[in-house]
């Protein structure tokens, strides 16, 4: 890593515009092609997989997002009044006529007289753009919007729902990232004291987040990428970005402390801290291609958007900064601290800081209690995680001020809850007229079921094949109910194979709730080997790190215990409803099914970030002394002021994206700010070193035979003692003769 940073500042310029050159290019070429970002739920031999591929030859997909515009009128009066029927029928007129607007169903028109409610005060008209939403231009569906919002009088009231509509009430594209980079900022300035200091961890994840996200609009056109796939990559981007710049620019501002020139400075960050953050970022990258192993192609997309911004964050890090020191020099550190180095000369080596100090020994004074505490604290927040339900969010989780929110509830009012999510069972009836009886049959039984507001068979579209049949099953609860779940399984395990039975008739049960609760079923299935895959993968690589059976272990069990206490913290909140009035969340629902696959990667990279950091110091002490309790005082304290300010930086980068408008964004985001803050401050800063002093030497042990066919894998290797450099900081040595 010397011989590579020497050559990053010898060429800097070059470096640098070469960032550049990657940074400007991919914009431009991402602007001119465009996206073609692709929601591709592809769940291969499940029942609702086979029910999409039937149902897309009986009815094959429309070419633009279908919306809805629903209005109500006050008690006592009807969508049928004349005056309501011609105020909305010149409102949908008109919005028929707009940019990108295909059709428009009115329920005033014959094909849309079921769009009218029982009791004739609710009605909605189908929207359908002339293309899907991710394409369409905002101000265009703005003008929708505006022209349905201009039929509201009194006694009228007029909403609008669907994805196309959801778009526009997200927050300007950008918003969350800006406000995690200027919270960081604030976190750096206060830690470094520096400008300079301060920018250089904010221009790696800059250049690094920039780059992957232009890169991505690429990647789009050639492999299937879900729209949520940026956000999740600029969410892990930002934070390894600026943390994975922060431990080598603070190994930097050491060596320049130390009286060492900032060549040579350089070079020993990049050898040391640079060499952990290619380990750190290699774990993370893991954690994160892992997720090809469960099949699914939406979560492909989302490991190649956050892998890739991962990987450039890693490749920023150990390139753009060097390059970046060679141009600012002592800069680098505060003008107070370059004039106490003119003044007095370089320290004696770097001491930690009193406090670091102080709750160092304080660790190895208390380990049982200290350690008693951080369990039952990480136990009473893992219980909610016990009562985790995988699931589907949609707009009735949004907040109530928004309209698609609006529009959701008085579709539930006037046609049923199960109206937003209705079952689609579709029929082969290729056999004849025996298959036909039988579906006849099938659709009377369904409808004289328990939770079933009603069943009706679809007239087939012109042209398409009359061997296949669909009907409509609205469930009397939501999508996201329970009971609708089980609804779901009494007509796949017992109606409709009664119905099948001696008969060529073959049933298929599909429809986007179907869709969602087969992906969770298949979440759920896959989940155990998956977490036990990123966790053996991440043990193996701390094994041949530090070459001990305790440490990998102990990471192990400690990124178990951080992720049962974050999706509790999650379960709490969105499943059950704590504080989601407060934080403005909207309403409480399952946990969003992918979000845990999501998650785990990147809890067990980040939470090997810190183990990696925390221990790699302390690994460096015991091969120097072979002493375990000072080995763990000095990591303890050495480290914990640059993991805590790491955290609190990823914290206000991860809790940044609550402003997204993404609910999947929010959960995850929320998800991982309290996982970091619970890794570092509880389980880093003190389980961990508490149960490293209790274990003792045992530590460090590995049997012989394996440590003779491991590899040799340098992490942080023992850095070379910087000029005057103390064996022991003072803060330490007062420690010992108190012992």
């Amino acid at each position: 890593m010397a011989a590579w940073a020497r050559w990053c500042l010898r060429h800097r310029l070059v470096v640098l515009l070469l960032w550049v050159g990657a940074l400007f290019g991919t914009a431009v070429a991402s602007g001119v092609a465009g996206s073609a970002y692709s929601n591709v739920f592809s769940l291969p031999g499940t029942e609702s997989s086979r029910a999409m591929e039937r149902m897309e030859k009986a009815f094959p997909q429309r070419a633009g997002d279908t919306d809805s515009v629903v209005w109500e009128v006050d008690q006592g009066k009807s969508v049928k009044d004349p005056a309501v029927r011609e105020r909305m029928s010149a409102a949908l007129a008109d919005i028929g006529k707009l940019p990108e607007v295909g059709t428009v169903v009115s329920p005033y028109e014959p094909e849309g007289a079921r769009q009218i409610s029982e009791n004739g005060r609710i009605a909605y008209a189908e929207v359908t753009f002339t293309k899907q939403a991710p394409e369409l231009r905002k101000e265009n569906i703005r003008k929708v919007i505006d022209r349905a919002e201009e039929a509201r009088t009194a006694g009228l009231r007029v909403e609008l729902g669907g994805q196309a509509i959801e778009q526009t009430q997200e927050p300007p594209a950008g918003l969350s990232e800006a406000v995690g980079i200027v919270a960081a900022a604030v976190v750096l300035f206060l830690a470094f004291g520096s400008l300079f200091a301060m920018l250089l961890p904010l221009l790696n994840a800059i250049f690094a987040v920039g780059t992957g996200l232009s890169a991505l609009v690429l990647l789009s056109h050639v492999v299937d990428l879900p729209d949520v796939a940026p956000l999740m990559g600029s969410l892990i981007g930002l934070g390894v970005g600026i943390d994975y710049a922060l431990f080598i620019v603070t190994r930097h501002r050491k060596g320049l402390r130390a009286g060492l020139d900032p060549a040579e400075s350089a070079m020993r960050a990049l050898d040391t801290s640079g060499r952990a953050v290619l380990f750190a970022g290699g774990t993370v990258c893991i954690a994160l291609l892992a997720m090809f192993s469960l099949d699914l192609s939406f979560l492909n997309g989302i490991a190649i958007a956050a892998t890739l911004t991962t990987l450039l964050s890693v490749a920023a890090a150990v390139t753009l900064l060097p390059a970046m020191f060679g141009f600012l020099g002592h800069r680098v550190l505060s003008r107070k601290e370059r004039r106490a180095l003119a003044e007095e000369g370089p320290r004696e080596g770097e001491k930690p800081g009193g406090r670091a100090v102080r709750w160092a020994s304080f660790v190895e004074r208390r380990p049982k209690a200290l350690a008693a505490v951080a369990l039952v604290v990480m136990a009473v927040l893992a219980i909610p995680t016990l009562s985790l339900r995988l699931g589907t969010n949609d707009q009735g989780n949004q907040p109530e001020s928004q309209t698609t929110r609006k529009a959701y509830d008085l579709l539930a009012e006037g046609f049923g809850p199960g109206f937003n999510g209705p079952l689609l069972m579709v029929a082969d009836v290729s056999g004849g007229a025996a298959e036909q009886r039988a579906l006849d049959g099938l659709v009377r039984r369904v409808n004289g079921t328990e939770g079933v507001v009603r069943a009706v068979r679809l007239p087939a579209a012109p042209g398409t094949a009359k061997d296949t049949a669909v009907v409509q099953v609205v469930p009397t609860t939501s999508p996201q109910s329970e009971k609708t779940d089980r609804l779901i399984d009494t007509l796949r395990d017992d109606i409709v194979p009664a119905a099948e039975r001696g008969t060529a008739l073959e049933v298929d049960i599909g429809g986007a709730t179907a869709i969602q609760k087969d992906f969770a079923s298949v979440i759920g299935e896959r989940l155990p080997p998956f977490i036990a895959l990123i966790v053996g993968l991440g043990a193996l690589l701390l094994l041949v790190a530090f070459r001990s059976v305790v440490v990998p272990l102990t990471a192990a069990v400690m990124n178990l215990i951080a992720a049962a206490a974050s999706f509790g913290v999650l379960v709490a909140i969105f499943q059950w409803g704590w504080g989601m009035d407060l934080l403005g969340l909207g309403k409480e629902g399952p946990i969003i099914s992918f979000l845990p696959v999501i998650m785990l990667p990147l809890l067990f990279g980040l939470s090997m970030d810190y183990q990696v950091f925390l221990v790699s110091r302390m690994h460096e002490e015991w091969v120097h002394t072979k002493d375990n309790a000072r080995a763990v005082r000095a990591g303890l304290a050495d480290t914990s002021r640059v993991i805590n300010c790491a955290a609190l930086i990823m914290i206000c980068v991860f809790s940044s994206f609550i402003l997204s408008g993404d609910r999947g964004g929010v959960m995850a985001g929320l998800g991982l700010a309290g996982s970091v803050a619970l890794d570092a401050f509880i389980l880093r800063m003190v389980l961990v070193p508490a149960l490293m002093q209790l274990i003792g030497r045992a530590n460090w042990w590995l049997p012989r035979a394996i440590d003779k066919r491991l590899p040799h894998l340098a992490v942080d290797p023992p850095d070379r003692p910087y000029p005057g450099a103390a064996p022991e900081p003072e803060g330490e040595r007062e420690l010992v003769a108190e012992r």
